[in-house]
Formats: C-alpha cells, structure tokens, sequence
C-alpha cells in the first residue's frame, strides 16, 4: 500500500469511528506516524482529504455492485446483496459523520449525493429491466420512471429535517426504504422469493 492509500485508509477509518470534526490533521499525521508537513505532500488540506475518501469509497461500492450483478441467480436475489453490503456500510459509520458531512462540509455532501443519484439511478433501472424480463418484477412498470423515484425518494430519505441523524439510524431508514420499494415492484413470483429472504435482511447475524 502506498503512501497516499495509506493515509486515505487511516483518515477514512477514523472518520468513520469519531465523526469527521473531532478529527484533526495532527490526530491523522500522528496515528499514521508521520509529519503534518509529509501529510499535506499528499493532500492539500482536510476538505480534500474528505473527498479523496468519498470517491473512492463510492469506486469500491460500484465495483461491488457489479460483482453482485454477475453472481446473483436474479434481480431479487441482486438487490438483497446490494442491500446487505449497504447496511453493513452504514452500520459502520457513526452518525456523527453523517451529520458533519451535511453541516460543515456541505459541498462535499453534496457531491457525494450527485454521485449516487446517478450511480443509483442506473442501478436500479437496470435491476428492473433484469426483474421484469425475468418475471420477478411486474411487467406494467416503467424502469426509467420507477428509477428515478427511487433515487427522488432516496434523496429525501437523506434530508436532515425530515430524518435527523441524530434522531434516525441511517440502516433503519434504507430497510424501511427498501422493504417499500421491493413490495411495490414485486411480481407474484417475486414476492414468494422476498417473503423468503427478506427477514433475514437487517439482521445483525448477518454482519
């Protein structure tokens, strides 16, 4: 691991545990053994250091969901991974990240929901074609327009004055999320396959 990846990986960690303001260059320089001067050869301040993180974190997580979409028997089966990566994600991030992330660096928050406006939308578009064309879908729906409600909905699943995070669990919300979306596509066959996994979606044993 180089340098750079090295300080990505320590920062991103320590983010994720102690939220994102209470961490300070000095605490990253000094828990990677290092000087603030070689630390900044590296990043040129704490708001990029952030986002260095972020569109790496949401690299990997594209790159995972495509794996889930070559492994799994069928669309169903494809998102219910999706959903478990995700909440593991989530379980794993305090939400006094969340709330720094919205309150003191908005820019990158905002970036960061772009990013996965557009990600998520041809996620779920292309999970619908599969589920339709397989029959675990209903056949009346519209992929792109069902979409786009999803990444609509998803995005005010997110808005602080709606669901605080200090109020909301991040995991609970995208279980409610879900759990509404998949009962509102889901053909005959697709619901006998959800009443079959989806109790096990969100449960700790599953970590």
């Amino acid at each position: 691991m180089d340098s750079k990846q090295q300080i990505i990986s320590k920062a991103a960690d320590l983010f994720m545990r102690y939220g994102i303001k209470s961490v300070t260059m000095d605490d990253i320089a000094r828990e990677l053994g290092i000087s603030k001067k070689t630390l900044y050869e590296h990043v040129s301040n704490k708001s990029d250091l952030i986002e260095q993180i972020f569109e790496q974190k949401i690299s990997e997580e594209k790159e995972m969901m495509a794996r889930f979409r070559e492994t799994s028997e069928d669309a169903i089966d494809e998102i219910l991974n999706i959903t478990k990566f995700v909440l593991k994600t989530l379980r794993h991030l305090s939400p006094t990240t969340v709330y720094d992330l919205q309150k003191y660096y908005r820019s990158t928050w905002k970036m960061m929901e772009s990013l996965h406006c557009n990600h998520y939308y041809d996620l779920i578009r292309d999970n619908l074609e599969r589920g339709i064309a397989q029959g675990v879908y209903r056949s009346d729906l519209n992929p792109d327009i069902i979409a786009k409600l999803y990444v609509g909905s998803s995005d005010f699943v997110t808005n602080d004055q709606w669901f605080p995070v200090r109020e909301y669990r991040m995991d609970d919300l995208f279980i409610q999320h879900m759990n509404y979306h998949l009962h509102g596509i889901a053909s005959a066959k697709g619901l006998v396959l959800l009443e079959r996994h989806m109790p096990t979606i969100g449960t700790r044993s599953e970590e």
